[in-house]
């Protein structure tokens, strides 16, 4: 018998020299925030996820922090859009209300908010659109800076751009530095694809756009050095933290990023990944708990320091 299978045949030992592991710490669990009182609505293409109003939201806080799960990201669902979704360039916004509430009942609660605009706009697009209707990046940079300042003042721990404008991270940096709220965070959506796996988040979050679609500012699938680029770049802007989104599809990219940047690295496990696995628990073609567990260690293997997914009170309740 080999020394290699020696170390394996025992369980104990097998166990100490494991090299990846999950903790329930590194996990992030999405809340989509919506207007009203006592609502919860369950989205038909992601199982158990739900459109909330505060209220059930910090009804979910309390479940999340019992199974140990304290940091969550926040995604609103405004009544009203406009043109340069100006509802979220209030103080009264969906999110801004839902963070005061949330960090009044949970204080040590972190939030992350997912700062952009396709929830907000009427078009579904990230920005201010030009006359030609494509996304003006420099008019958008503005107001993503402003949103930025609005949800920091409401007590947001982490601001999470995702409207991949180049020189976003620089312009919420410069902005928040300037407000004095040097101490807020920026975990930037630095390598985001334009991908086919985010169909049932714009269910939930109803953000599809009205037309076209979104490959003039989110990366090409097949371009590596780009993506790479692109998280080089934002660390270089002032980002606390990066992030690759999608995750599953996208683990090469992953651990490239892990050996050029000592950031901190996210990934995004993303709603197009949680409808299959779901999808193939229900037909029962799958042993769900093994596989499931056996993605998450395929994040963290591939480079990844947090997990942001809807399977974070599944992974709490297993591990």
């Amino acid at each position: 018998m080999t020394r290699l299978r020696r170390l394996r045949k025992n369980d104990s030992i097998r166990n100490m020299l494991q090299e990846s592991r999950i903790q329930i710490s590194d996990f992030v669990y999405p809340l989509f925030v919506i207007e009203g009182n006592n609502i919860k609505n369950e989205i038909k293409s992601m199982p158990d996820v739900y459109q909330m109003s505060i209220d059930n939201v910090l009804r979910e806080c309390e479940v999340l922090k019992k199974l140990g799960i304290s940091h969550i990201i926040l995604f609103g669902i405004p009544s009203i859009k406009d043109s340069i979704g100006s509802s979220a360039l209030s103080s009264n916004s969906i999110i801004a209300t839902a963070v005061r509430a949330i960090k009044e009942r949970f204080d040590d609660m972190i939030i992350s908010v997912d700062l952009c605009f396709c929830e907000y706009t009427d078009h579904g697009h990230c920005g201010i659109l030009d006359s030609n209707g494509n996304v003006d990046n420099d008019k958008t940079l503005e107001i993503l800076a402003r949103q930025a300042v609005i949800l920091a003042d409401s007590g947001a721990d982490i601001i999470a751009p995702s409207a991949m404008m180049d020189g976003q991270v620089k312009a919420i940096r410069d902005s928040l530095d300037s407000s004095n709220f040097i101490n807020t965070l920026i975990m930037s959506y630095s390598t985001k694809f334009a991908s086919a796996f985010y169909g049932p988040f714009r269910d939930v979050a109803n953000s599809a756009p009205s037309f076209g679609d979104r490959k003039t500012y989110q990366q090409n699938p097949s371009n590596r050095n780009e993506a790479i680029r692109e998280s080089l770049i934002d660390e270089s802007e002032g980002a606390d933290i990066l992030m690759v989104k999608p995750a599953l599809n996208y683990l090469d990219i992953v651990r490239d990023i892990r050996e050029t940047s000592l950031l901190p690295l996210a990934v995004y496990n993303v709603s197009g990944e949680y409808a299959m696995l779901r999808a193939a628990k229900n037909a029962e073609l799958i042993d769900y708990e093994r596989m499931l567990l056996e993605i998450m260690i395929s994040f963290k293997r591939a480079g990844a320091n947090i997990i942001i997914s809807y399977h974070s009170k599944e992974v709490a309740n297993l591990i």
